[in-house]
């Protein structure tokens, strides 16, 4: 059986010419816009808006606006190294204090580290059905740095930990 995307010689010319000018404007497309061509619309907006680096202040207006940010107290425990020998594994974790419910809830979890070159590392996202809000991973960090844990709760309340990071050997090629 031959594979249906094949060219063979029983296909009929009318169709074999419809495919060659299919593919003749993705060619030209990709001439006109590069590889931006093959990115669909919404990633293709999202791409647009972000920048291969951005400051510490751009990520948090981007993400938070003017919103308030409260200490984190006893919301949520942020656990990460004071010392990393190797940038490029760094573990943290993050778990909030308390059951979710349909009313409050651990709406996200962002994890961001000052000094990268784009600063939100991780962002976690939840409902109440998950219960609860534990996450745990491995950052790659670049330099000694603040590294910061911002959990944003269902009814819009930040709350935040920071914990400065001694990177021995940077993650990023430094």
């Amino acid at each position: 059986m031959k594979h249906p995307t094949s060219l063979d010689s029983t296909m009929p010319r009318r169709a074999l010419l419809a495919r060659g000018a299919k593919l003749a404007g993705a060619c030209a497309a990709l001439a006109a816009f590069g590889p931006l061509a093959l990115i669909p619309g919404k990633a293709l907006a999202q791409a647009k808006g972000i920048q291969p680096e951005e400051s510490l202040q751009q990520t948090m207006d981007r993400l938070f606006g003017k919103r308030p940010i409260k200490e984190a107290g006893n919301v949520f425990e942020f656990k990460i190294p004071m010392i990393a020998e190797n940038g490029s594994v760094v573990a943290a974790r993050v778990e909030v204090k308390g059951t979710m419910t349909k009313d409050k809830y651990a709406k996200a979890i962002y994890i961001i580290a000052d000094k990268n070159r784009r600063p939100l590392s991780a962002k976690y996202t939840f409902t109440p059905d998950a219960g609860g809000a534990l996450v745990g991973t491995n950052l790659r960090l670049g330099d000694t740095t603040n590294v910061r844990a911002v959990v944003e709760m269902s009814d819009g309340s930040l709350y935040q930990a920071i914990q400065e990071v001694r990177v021995t050997v940077g993650g990023c090629g430094g």
